[in-house]
């Protein structure tokens, strides 16, 4: 016996929850200042504490909020250079992709890596002191990675923008 299959049956669901304006406003606040406490933000938001503790912690649980962070000075902690790295692979089969993942994520001067299309296979933001640092962890870190193919710095001589908030 066939089945027919409804197109509504075909139709992608969207897993991320329905978010109205409170909760974008929420949102605002905890992205400006995630320590402001559910009654601050109840207050700016127009209810009372209880729903915007259920907002929050449903936010939480649907992964739209993945965690809360404190946002370091670089320069304060005698982290001052900041390099861009793009990195490219010699071979390209998911094994040697995820070793590679594996042994990244293994490097504490790597702060942010992304997997990129183009002419390399991911980018990588390296925090050093200074340039000695960082020529220490290029000859005797990254470059100590295997399946290492090609690597290329570029040294971030200021920064303009940096922010972590989503404008939505």
């Amino acid at each position: 016996m066939k089945r027919t299959v409804k197109t509504e049956e075909l139709a992608i669901k969207d897993l991320s929850p329905e978010l109205d304006e409170k909760d974008r406003e929420i949102l605002k606040h905890l992205q400006e200042h995630a320590r402001m406490s559910v009654t601050e933000i109840a207050a700016r938001v127009h209810l009372s504490p209880t729903p915007v503790h259920e907002r929050i912690r449903r936010l939480e649980e649907s992964g739209v909020i993945r965690q809360y962070a404190t946002l370091l000075d670089a320069q304060k902690l005698n982290k001052g250079l900041m390099v861009i790295c793009y990195v490219s692979l010699k071979q390209h089969d998911k094994k040697a992709g995820l070793k590679f993942i594996q042994a990244i994520n293994g490097l504490h001067e790597v702060v942010e890596c992304y997997s990129i299309s183009g002419e390399f296979d991911f980018m990588l933001k390296v925090m050093a002191k200074d340039m000695a640092g960082f020529y220490d962890f290029h000859v005797n870190r990254l470059s100590q990675v295997e399946n290492l193919g090609h690597v290329q710095s570029v040294f971030v001589m200021g920064v303009i923008k940096e922010t972590h908030k989503i404008i939505f």
